[in-house]
């Protein structure tokens, strides 16, 4: 019984944080926000057959909500379009295949210029504290415990946040984050374009995982990509695709739930929405 449990928390508690790199509240005085699940009844048609597309020279699917609507969230299947899924070419991933599939497309008030983005990107520091709701324990937790920049990836040293004049474009920036059960890994994240208009970033571990001294996610296997483009003077749009690798351990597969979650956690703290406010995204 012990062990069945510690399998469950383990799937609630795969450090897909590591996909959520979580930005300080840009909007506190936003009303709460609830969630649209995409159905399966909808993966039909160009949904199914195409997969998650970001915005990259073409409509993002799913499709942004309206500015007052539900944000779409949607977890993907290998039954939509099989083991041997492959990226699109705009997120820079070069495998193909998933264990876990999550986006989540929302448009979203804000009156930050990008290099205020830039700034909560760069706050690692931050991170610390971020709580989800766990599918398991059916309560809100601390997903996050820790979590600092480093001055590199193989030195282990702390350093101050990341500057918002070191968030360049083509800059590589890494961290470390603590999770709330399995623990310390070092991330990469790379910011593919930063503009006055657009800000794309994409994260990834770069240690090797470790449930119970169990190698569960080796380097590259958590993997996100983060869209934010201006529409207007006061709105951005909001698109992000996460996943963990084909090849990932198989005891993480299985909870679409506490992946959702995860996804909406990060989601509710870029538009200013306490992170631990109800509903959750997924019961």
């Amino acid at each position: 019984m012990r062990t069945k449990n510690g399998l469950s928390r383990f799937r609630d508690s795969l450090t897909l944080s590591a996909l959520l790199l979580v930005l300080p509240a840009v909007n506190p005085a936003r009303k709460a926000d609830h969630f649209q699940l995409f159905p399966s009844a909808l993966q039909t048609g160009r949904l199914a057959s195409v997969g998650p597309q970001p915005p990259c020279g073409t409509a993002p699917i799913p499709p942004y909500a309206e500015l007052d609507d539900l944000a779409n969230v949607k977890s993907w299947g290998k039954s939509d379009f099989g083991r041997d899924w492959r990226p699109p070419a705009c997120t820079g991933w070069a495998e193909v295949g998933f264990t876990t599939l999550v986006t989540i497309a929302a448009r979203f008030p804000i009156t930050s210029e990008a290099g205020g983005l830039l700034r909560q990107i760069g706050a690692i520091s931050e991170l610390a504290g971020m709580r989800y709701w766990s599918t398991t324990h059916k309560q809100w937790r601390t997903l996050i415990v820790d979590a600092y920049a480093l001055t590199g990836p193989e030195s282990g040293q702390r350093r101050a946040d990341f500057a918002s004049d070191e968030m360049k474009e083509g800059k590589v920036l890494y961290f470390e984050q603590v999770d709330n059960l399995s623990g310390k890994a070092i991330y990469r994240m790379h910011i593919a374009e930063a503009s006055a208009n657009r800000l794309v970033f994409n994260v990834e571990n770069v240690s090797t995982m470790r449930y119970f001294f169990i190698p569960i996610l080796h380097p590259g296997d958590l993997q996100s990509v983060y869209f934010l483009d201006r529409e207007s003077d006061k709105v951005w749009r909001y698109y992000s695709i996460v996943r963990t690798g084909k090849n990932a351990n198989g005891l993480i597969a299985g909870n679409e739930s506490s992946a959702v979650n995860r996804s909406v956690a990060f989601y509710r703290q870029l538009v200013g929405i306490p992170t631990a406010q109800e509903p959750p995204g997924a019961r």
